[in-house]
């Protein structure tokens, strides 16, 4: 099915291309001394750039739904809250003992989420049912000491889109990190 979208998009960028160049080489010399067939030309042009364009956004939506249709998708989210006991580096994530995603986050990253982001880290198919999401979050605690915190969660997969979020948050109590996974 992408290769099919994939040559849709690569035949209506063929056609436009052909299109502006037949136009362009056949009125060319016409084109010199009438004024007003060059406008129409262009108007003309400009109608055929649109069309293509709205051919173009259709095609992408309807390549959205066919790799995500609304009733197997899933995303999973990471939001943090944390700074004074843990320092993330990285997360894996597993559904049903599958590896979905290993994810290495930058300096930048980090801040950002810091700063109150929230990083979608996984977007995918999923049959309905039952599944089960683990989550393995690894990074510096105090003293520069390596943690390797890990959650599953059970939940359920209907009919509709699933949103799960995972969230990273100091514990002050136990002076740890703590995660959390909340379905929207």
């Amino acid at each position: 099915m992408q290769f099919f979208l994939f040559l849709m998009k690569r035949v209506i960028n063929v056609l436009l291309m052909s299109t502006v160049l037949c136009c362009n080489f056949s009125n060319a010399e016409e084109t010199k001394d009438k004024p007003s067939t060059n406008q129409t030309m262009e108007s003309k042009l400009e109608s055929l750039k649109k069309e293509v364009l709205s051919v173009n956004r259709d095609l992408f939506i309807l390549e959205e739904d066919l790799l995500f249709p609304a009733s197997t998708q899933i995303a999973v989210y990471l939001s943090v809250d944390i700074g004074q006991f843990f320092a993330l580096d990285n997360v894996k994530l597993k559904i049903d003992d599958t590896d979905i995603t290993h994810y290495l986050y930058t300096q930048n990253e980090t801040d950002a989420l810091l700063r109150g982001a929230i990083q979608k880290v996984y977007l995918g198919n999923l049959n309905t049912g039952k599944h089960q999401i683990v989550a393995i979050v690894m990074g510096f605690g105090p003293h520069n000491r390596e943690y390797r915190r890990a959650i599953s969660f059970d939940f359920d997969k209907g009919s509709e889109a699933k949103s799960i979020e995972i969230q990273l948050r100091d514990n002050e109590t136990k002076q740890q990190p703590q995660l959390k996974i909340v379905e929207w």
